[in-house]
């Protein structure tokens, strides 16, 4: 085995290598073993060889990102030998001469097969989906090795670390497919740290102006909060001293994305956010003294403080689906603010840290299935079941298997885990695709409950059915989860097909009443037009009147100049632009635009563009949740891009205001909107509830610090409680 490392490096890079490799050595946790040693070894010094000739954009050599990878994957994640292997080689194939070929006869056929999966398709025709065919590719992993998904998320962290020096159209193409697939990804895989350092290092390049406000706010009370909580918890845990349960107290620092969420979700400001900071206590206790001990510490806190108890969530009796657990409380401390804390055993602290590898660290094999087996049995039911087209996949995987989860029961008390928001419908295709065909109502918690009714955790479900429903085009309207839209295509082809005999039985009788062979190629002409991909379709709708003679001989006979020919025209322009609406701005020079109506994009605010051929720019703020899922899905399509600064142009900005019903607050409010700011209302829109008014502005600005002097001025008003920008955009 060759140890010696080429002189294409120098003498400086080379102590480097040597430095990350000691460094690599030491993160790795599990077994250490003369003949394991040997084989990372010989996995280090071969890719230390094959990317010799090959260097990172800020010109330091590549073989270091490889090896920070294998140290992520070893040291963040727990993984072992085989793992750090395949992290090591996991751009030899993409980057370099060797072959899968190579690295299977000289590594073997498991570590062959790992770093395929890890391997990255080439360009494509259809250059739009390459990132969901790549995407795909890595979660497919999930039936048979989920070692690709975790070392690809080790990869792109080390990426996400390193993206800036990247230019800015990639840093968005990245950062948002981090945010829209990998973040949640590593959540469901419960791997936590990772999770929020992604979360984080994606806003820091999605919308960099807050996130360095924020970064800084938490720097300058950092110092304060760290005393005021280590004071909060010397009382806790002297009381549990005396109470014979042995504990460690940890201080947790939210990350920068999860406190801007917190400040959108609640409206607040970060002064008046509590729960920046968490106290967090660890108890060492065995697995089957864990629960006992942690209640024992939660009965202990709320002696010395007093709890909010609507805050109190219990993750250890239903854990995540991510294996999870752990007991939220949020209680008064002394100096009169609330302060969140989480309660939890050593083993539940590592899994929540480490996620899937600390997991099966502890798992015997007595152990019932959890959460987080459950999940991965419907990733790999999902994967399976897939249809050709990659985007869809994505979009099932994210809405299914990413959302945040509920749990309700059946009336026999079985627990049913569905996607937030999922409608009593979703449940009753969740238990068995003929329930959710003939479902017509449900009895939620004994009263009466519509098809679309939002179901909540501890719902109890029993749902009503009828041999006389069938399933419906509108279902899909309030349906959230893939399974079940997935489950209705199937039961809505089913009911169609019992049509067919009628439907050809009528389509002969119009043809032959036109003059007309009752041919396939007629028949596709008409389905063409009406935009039918199915005969089943088109069978059901010519026997249910849908398809008539007069749309059949508009198709086949048309008259000239019919305004029947002028609807199939239009169908084929549409059938041709059947894109998401999407978003953009421009680099300099005069260019058509659209701005985004979900985000309110104005001067000021980091955007995004994307170029779709023959349609006009479009323009996101950067973090708006339609243009991260765009980013994540046409990144090829994104383009450099800034504000032109041209003041005659006016932007349509909202606002939300919260203040006190007094007499001459709409004077007061505009007065300042026409005299002082000399501004033009678009809408404005008032309610009063219990002495509070809640108002709706929209008004004409040209950038955004003419915005936020119109919020301070308005926030500055008597009675005026708080003033927010909005927008309509609600992450669909």
């Amino acid at each position: 085995m060759e140890t010696h490392l080429p002189d294409t490096y120098s003498k400086e890079e080379q102590e480097e290598i040597e430095r990350r490799h000691r460094l690599l050595i030491d993160a790795w946790q599990t077994r250490k073993e003369a003949q394991d040693l040997a084989e990372v070894d010989e996995a280090f010094y071969f890719a230390v060889e094959a990317h010799k000739d090959q260097r990172r954009r800020t010109g330091e050599p590549y073989i270091y990102h490889p090896i920070e990878v294998a140290t992520i994957a070893a040291h963040d994640i727990g993984l072992g030998r085989t793992s750090i292997i395949c992290a090591l080689l996991h751009d030899v194939v993409e980057d370099t001469k060797y072959t899968l070929d190579d690295l299977r006869e000289r590594f073997g056929d498991k570590v062959a097969k790992v770093v395929d999966g890890l391997t990255k398709f080439d360009a494509m025709d259809d250059a739009e989906s390459i990132q969901a065919e790549n995407f795909k590719k890595i979660i497919s992993s999930l039936s048979y090795d989920t070692r690709v998904v975790l070392i690809k998320l080790s990869d792109r962290l080390h990426n996400m670390r390193t993206l800036d020096s990247m230019p800015k159209h990639k840093q968005l193409k990245i950062a948002s497919e981090t945010a829209y697939l990998y973040a949640p990804l590593a959540y469901r895989l419960g791997l936590h740290s990772i999770k929020i350092e992604l979360e984080d290092l994606a806003l820091k390049y999605t919308n960099p102006t807050i996130y360095e406000n924020i970064r800084k706010r938490k720097d300058e009370v950092r110092e304060q909060r760290l005393h005021e909580l280590h004071d909060f918890a010397a009382p806790v845990m002297e009381a549990l001293e005396k109470a014979g349960v042995k504990a460690r107290t940890v201080i947790k620092e939210r990350s920068v994305n999860s406190v801007w969420k917190r400040m959108m979700d609640k409206e607040l400001a970060f002064e008046d956010l509590y729960g920046s900071f968490i106290v967090r206590f660890v108890t060492d206790s065995p697995k089957e003294q864990e629960r006992i001990d942690c209640w024992k510490i939660y009965a202990l806190l709320t002696n010395c403080y007093r709890p909010y108890t609507k805050k109190l969530k219990d993750w250890i009796s239903f854990p995540k689906a991510n294996g999870y657990e752990s007991l939220h409380a949020v209680v008064m401390g002394q100096t009169g603010n609330w302060v969140e804390v989480q309660i939890r055993s050593e083993r539940m602290d590592e899994i929540a840290e480490k996620g899937f590898a600390a997991y099966y660290k502890y798992k015997t094999d007595n152990q019932t299935e959890s959460g987080f087996d459950e999940w991965l049995k419907k990733a790999q039911n999902l994967i399976s079941n897939d249809s050709n087209n990659a985007i869809e996949f994505v979009d099932s995987f994210k809405l299914d298997l990413f959302s945040d989860e509920i749990s309700v029961f059946t009336p026999r008390g079985q627990m049913i885990p569905l996607p937030k928001g999922a409608t009593v419908l979703d449940f009753a295709y969740s238990i068995h695709s003929e329930i959710g065909d003939h479902s017509i109502a449900a009895n939620v918690n004994s009263h009466l409950a519509q098809l679309d009714q939002v179901l909540r955790t501890g719902d109890r479900v029993e749902v009503i059915t009828s041999e006389a429903q069938h399933p419906q085009e509108k279902w899909f309207e309030f349906l959230v989860t893939a399974t079940a839209k997935s489950r209705l295509k199937s039961g809505i082809k089913e009911y169609r097909r019992t049509f067919r005999e009628a439907g050809e039985k009528k389509y002969e009788e119009i043809m032959q009443k036109l003059g007309l062979e009752a041919s396939k190629a007629n028949r596709n002409q008409v389905m063409a037009v009406e935009k039918l991909t199915s005969a089943v379709d088109f069978y059901y709708q010519v026997a249910t009147g849908k398809i008539d003679e007069r749309i059949i001989r508009d198709v086949l006979k048309p008259q000239s100049g019919s305004a029947n020919f002028v609807r199939y025209l239009t169908f084929g322009l549409l059938g041709n632009k059947e894109k998401e609406e999407t978003p953009s701005i421009t680099s300099s020079g005069e260019f058509d635009f659209n701005v985004s109506t979900c985000c309110n994009p104005i001067p000021g605010d980091d955007v995004i563009a994307f170029n779709f051929p023959g349609e006009p720019l479009q323009i996101h703020r950067s973090d708006c949740p339609k243009a991260i899922q765009l980013s994540s899905r046409y990144g090829n399509n994104i383009v450099k891009a800034k504000w032109q600064p041209k003041s005659e142009i006016a932007f349509l900005g909202e606002l939300k205001i919260t203040a006190l019903d007094t007499a001459g607050l709409l004077n007061r409010m505009t007065n300042v909107l026409s005299n002082e700011m000399h501004l033009n209302l678009h809408a404005l829109h008032m309610e009063a509830k219990n002495d509070l008014v809640e108002a709706s502005l929209s008004l004409y600005v040209h950038n955004t610090k003419e915005l936020d002097d119109l919020i301070g001025k308005l926030s500055h008003l008597k009675d005026v409680q708080k003033v927010i920008r909005k927008t309509n955009n609600e992450g669909k």
